[in-house]
């Protein structure tokens, strides 16, 4: 994840959650983009480093564990730095301007200005951010599926110029989707900090719950009397992620019937998140600096040494120097 602060129970399920589970499954690299922050946030980096530390804070409250997984920061591996460079040369430009959120992003990011080398060579970092550990699997959203058939395609040709003793160096990995419930903001719209909307982790169960209050729920129900359907409600859709059947069961029937108001359903996702959320903010109160900057260390030489093995294999199959 790029360094944006704090996370939030978008990222959370969105990934974070996935993330956990796949330790028990794979051998794992996570590793906070603070490379990728810079293509959009170039003009000021005061908060990545405060952000960065915000993050690995979240990833391990969340469940992240440091003797299962690699935990690094991006750009303390420098190997993430050489292998963009040779596969921007091999990445015809047709490719990198016909990735989606690259017009997308150009369109709807109207603050800053992202015609620079760096946004636009992006997917060049992200191929390189996975194929550095020649993995067999990506976890990703669907949303992300093309940024991975971008790395394949750019394995592929990099497969097709250079071999090592006739046998291809980058695997083409592939997409292992990672199960994203819909998950609105308080707006109704998707949870997201541009649209300031958000429920973060680290919340405190008052925050929590007045944030809720003011979440915007089914239109159909203007007055306390008028009933209303949970599934055309952005409260409803938090239930049906976070609540347990015999609240989802109460929800159905108050709502439709009119029997209960909003308020007293709000107060029902209140308390299902706080229960996700507790358990969450005490192991991240547990959490000491001096701790998490060990465990960011270790991750880090733990990565480059994987990463190294790669980029021998890369520089060998190119000719180029050791």
């Amino acid at each position: 994840m790029r360094p944006t602060g704090k996370l939030h129970l978008g990222n959370y399920m969105g990934a974070l959650a996935n993330w956990v589970k796949l330790q028990d499954q794979y051998e794992c690299y996570f590793f906070i983009a603070d490379l990728h922050a810079l293509t959009t946030d170039y003009a000021d980096t005061s908060q990545i480093v405060p952000n960065t530390q915000e993050v690995i804070l979240d990833y391990l409250a969340a469940g992240m564990d440091p003797t299962r997984s690699v935990l690094f920061v991006q750009s303390q591996v420098k190997q993430h730095f050489e292998l963009p460079l040779y596969l921007g040369m091999i990445t015809p430009l047709g490719w990198l301007e016909r990735v989606p959120s690259y017009k997308e992003m150009q369109e709807n990011v109207t603050n800053k200005d992202l015609s620079n080398y760096g946004f636009l060579g992006y997917p060049v970092l992200m191929a390189s951010d996975i194929l550095l550990y020649q993995p067999q699997f990506v976890p990703v959203g669907q949303d992300q599926q093309a940024h991975v058939e971008l790395t394949r395609e750019l394995a592929r040709r990099f497969n097709n110029f250079y071999k090592l003793d006739g046998r291809e160096v980058l695997p083409e990995p592939d997409v292992l989707l990672t199960p994203s419930p819909k998950l609105p903001g308080t707006d109704g719209r998707k949870m997201s900090k541009s649209y300031g909307n958000t429920i973060e982790l680290s919340d405190p169960e008052e925050v929590v719950r007045k944030k809720l209050k003011t979440m915007t729920t089914d239109p159909a129900r203007v007055r306390r009397t008028d009933p209303g359907d949970p599934d055309k409600c952005p409260v409803g859709d938090l239930h049906k992620v976070f609540s347990t059947p015999e609240t989802m069961a109460k929800v159905y029937e108050g709502c439709r019937s009119a029997g209960i108001g909003c308020i007293e359903c709000k107060g029902w996702a209140a308390d299902a998140l706080v229960q996700i959320l507790n358990p969450i903010q005490e192991r991240r109160a547990a959490l000491r600096d001096d701790a998490v900057e060990a465990i960011l260390k270790e991750g880090s030489v733990r990565a480059a040494t994987r990463a190294e093995q790669t980029m021998k294999e890369v520089r060998a199959a190119m000719k180029m120097p050791a």
